[in-house]
C-alpha cells in the first residue's frame, strides 16, 4: 500500500550572494570612467580651454607691470579674476588638477591598450574563415598542381605581411603600425606633460637691461633681475653664478631700416673659470652652464652729465625705451635726486631735485618738430629734453617706474618744468639756476632674457615622437587576407588544376584596400612555380 506525503516541500536552499561593496564599486566605476579614451579627450579640450585665460590675460610670471596696470584699469573686475587665478592660471588649483587628471586619465588608458598590443603582436593571424566568399575581397584563382602554400607565404612576407601557415591555409595580417602610432602618439602625450611639468617645477626665468660698461655689469642674483620667475622647487641659492658685461653690440640695416643683423659680444665670468669673451644674436643664444642667455632688443642709453648750482657732478646712463616707431625713437628719463645738496649742511631742499624728460632719436630731422628717428642707426643723433626742478616723488616709498616720471608730482606742482633743449652729443645746456647738463654721448644696450628649462629637451624629443605616432595612426590600416589551396578535382597531383581562394577584410575604412588585394593576388597567381618556370621557357 502507497501513502502519499501531503507534507509541503522545502525548496533547496539558494547560494548566499555576495554582497558588492559600495564604495569599492563606486571607485572602480569612477576609474573605468577617468581611464576611458573620451574622459581623456575632454579632459584634453578642457586644458586647453583653461590655457586661453592665460594667453589673454597678463600673466604675474611674465609681466608683473601689465597686471598691476590691469588693477589699475579694471579695479572691480581685476580683484575677482585674481580670486580664480586668472593672473596666475598655469600654477592655479584648478589648472593644475585638470592636468593631473589628464596625466592619470592616459595613463591608466595606455596601461591596458599596451599589454593588449603586445599580445595581439605576439599572437600568430587567425585563420581562416570557412566561407571565403563572403569577405569585402574575394578571388578565386587556378594554380598549378604544384601550388604551394610555402610559396604563398613567401610572396607575403616580401610584402612585409605577417604570415602564419597552417595546413593549405595561409593567414597574412598587417596594420599594426596603427596602434603602434596610437600608443606612441599617447605616451608622448605624457612626456609633454612631464616636460611641462619639469619645467614649471624646476625652471626659472629672469629679465634684465644690460647697459655697456664694466661699471653695469650684471650678475646672476634675483635682485638684479628686472623681473624674474622662480619655479616651486628653485630657491635663489640655485641659481647658477657667473657675471655677464656687455662690451659691444653691433646692428646692421638695410637702406629702407629694417634689421639684417643683431650681434652683442659679452665677458663672462663663472667662478674657477677664466673669463673669456662671447658673442650671441636672436637666434644664437648664449649656452652657459646651468642657463641660456637670450637676446631679446637692444637700444641705447644717453650718457648726461649734470653739474649742479654747487658744482657737484653727475652722471646718469640710464637706458631709453623703444616707443614702438620703426626707426628706433626712444623715450626715458634720467633722475638727479641728490642734486643741490648744501656742502656746508650736507641738506638738500625738497624741492630741489632735478630730471630730464624726453625723446633720443639716432637720426634727427633737418626741420622740427623733433619728435620721430629718420632711421634706427646712429647718423645724426640729438636728445629733445624737458628739464624739471622739485619733488621727484622718489622718498614718498610709493612704487614707480624708472622709466618715466611721476607725472601726479607734475600735476599737483610739486615738479616744475624749467625749459626744453635740443642736445647733440658734446653740447651743453646751461639752466636758469647756473646748472649745467652735458650730452656726453650714448652707450648701447640689450635687453637679455636668461631662462633655464630643464624639461626642454625632453619636450624636443617628445614633440618629434608625438607627430611620427600621429602620422603612423593616421595613415596606417589595419587588415588581413587568407589564401586557401584546394586539391584538383579528381584528388591527385596530376589529375588537374588546384584552385587557390583568396579572401580580404580590412579591420578599418580603407579605400584602396581593393587595389592591394587585387596586386596580392596578381603577384601569387604570377610567382607559382610552374607558371614562372613556364614564362622563362617562354622567354
Amino acid at each position: 500500500m502507497t501513502t502519499v506525503d501531503d507534507r509541503p516541500t522545502t525548496p533547496p536552499a539558494e547560494a548566499p550572494r555576495r554582497r558588492v561593496n559600495p564604495v569599492l564599486a563606486l571607485l572602480r566605476n569612477s576609474w573605468r570612467q577617468l581611464t576611458s579614451m573620451r574622459t581623456a579627450l575632454i579632459l584634453l579640450f578642457l586644458l586647453a580651454v583653461a590655457a586661453i585665460p592665460g594667453s589673454v590675460l597678463p600673466q604675474r610670471g611674465v609681466n608683473p607691470e601689465k597686471v598691476d596696470q590691469w588693477f589699475v584699469d579694471h579695479p572691480d573686475l581685476a580683484p575677482r579674476l585674481d580670486q580664480i587665478g586668472a593672473f596666475a592660471v598655469f600654477g592655479s588649483v584648478w589648472f593644475s588638477a585638470i592636468y593631473l587628471l589628464l596625466f592619470t586619465s592616459l595613463i591608466g588608458c595606455i596601461l591596458p591598450r599596451t599589454r593588449d598590443h603586445v599580445r595581439a603582436l605576439r599572437m600568430r593571424p587567425p585563420a581562416a574563415p570557412k566561407r571565403l566568399d563572403r569577405l569585402p575581397q574575394h578571388a578565386a584563382l587556378e594554380a598549378p598542381a604544384a601550388a604551394d602554400p610555402a610559396a604563398i607565404a613567401a610572396v607575403l612576407r616580401r610584402r612585409r605581411w605577417r604570415v602564419a601557415v597552417r595546413g593549405n591555409e595561409v593567414s597574412a595580417e598587417k596594420g599594426y603600425l596603427k596602434e603602434t602610432g596610437n600608443l606612441l602618439f599617447h605616451t608622448s602625450l605624457i612626456a609633454v606633460l612631464l616636460g611641462v611639468a619639469a619645467g614649471s617645477w624646476y625652471g626659472w626665468h629672469g629679465n634684465r637691461i644690460l647697459v655697456a660698461g664694466a661699471d653695469n655689469a650684471f650678475c646672476n642674483t634675483r635682485q638684479q633681475y628686472a623681473e624674474a620667475s622662480l619655479g616651486p622647487r628653485v630657491d635663489s641659492a640655485d641659481l647658477p653664478p657667473f657675471c655677464l658685461t656687455l662690451e659691444k653690440f653691433e646692428a646692421d640695416y638695410l637702406d629702407s631700416g629694417q634689421a639684417s643683423r643683431f650681434w652683442a659680444t659679452v665677458s663672462v665670468d663663472s667662478p674657477g673659470d677664466t673669463p673669456r669673451t662671447a658673442g650671441f644674436s636672436v637666434n644664437s643664444p648664449l649656452r652657459l652652464d646651468g642657463a641660456n642667455v637670450y637676446l631679446l632688443g637692444n637700444g641705447y642709453a644717453p650718457v648726461l652729465k649734470y653739474t649742479d648750482r654747487y658744482g657737484k657732478s653727475q652722471t646718469s646712463d640710464d637706458p631709453f625705451l623703444r616707443t614702438g616707431d620703426p626707426n628706433a625713437t626712444e623715450e626715458g628719463v634720467a633722475l638727479f635726486p641728490d642734486a643741490n645738496v648744501d656742502p656746508k649742511t650736507g641738506r638738500r631742499a625738497a624741492d630741489q631735485q632735478v630730471a630730464f624728460d624726453g625723446l633720443y632719436l639716432p637720426t634727427v630731422g633737418d626741420q622740427p618738430p623733433y619728435v620721430a628717428s629718420q632711421f634706427p642707426a646712429e647718423r645724426n643723433p640729438a636728445l629733445n629734453l624737458t628739464a624739471y626742478r622739485g619733488n621727484l616723488g622718489l622718498d614718498a616709498g610709493i612704487p614707480g617706474s624708472v622709466y618715466q616720471l611721476d607725472q601726479r608730482q607734475v600735476d599737483n606742482g610739486k615738479l616744475k618744468q624749467v625749459g626744453t633743449k635740443l642736445l647733440r652729443p658734446g653740447e651743453t645746456w646751461t639752466l636758469d639756476d647756473g646748472s649745467t647738463l652735458e650730452f656726453v654721448g650714448t652707450r648701447p644696450y640689450v635687453t637679455l632674457a636668461v631662462r633655464h628649462a630643464p624639461g626642454q629637451t625632453l619636450l624636443l624629443v617628445a614633440s618629434g615622437t608625438l607627430l611620427l605616432g600621429l602620422m603612423g595612426s593616421l595613415f596606417a590600416r589595419r587588415r588581413r587576407v587568407w589564401f586557401r589551396v584546394s586539391p584538383p578535382e579528381g584528388g591527385s597531383p596530376t589529375s588537374g588544376s588546384s584552385l587557390v581562394e583568396a579572401g580580404g577584410l580590412p579591420r578599418t575604412e580603407h579605400p584602396g584596400f581593393a587595389d592591394e588585394f587585387a596586386q596580392l593576388v596578381a603577384a601569387v597567381s604570377g610567382d607559382a612555380p610552374d607558371r614562372r618556370r613556364a614564362r622563362e621557357g617562354d622567354e
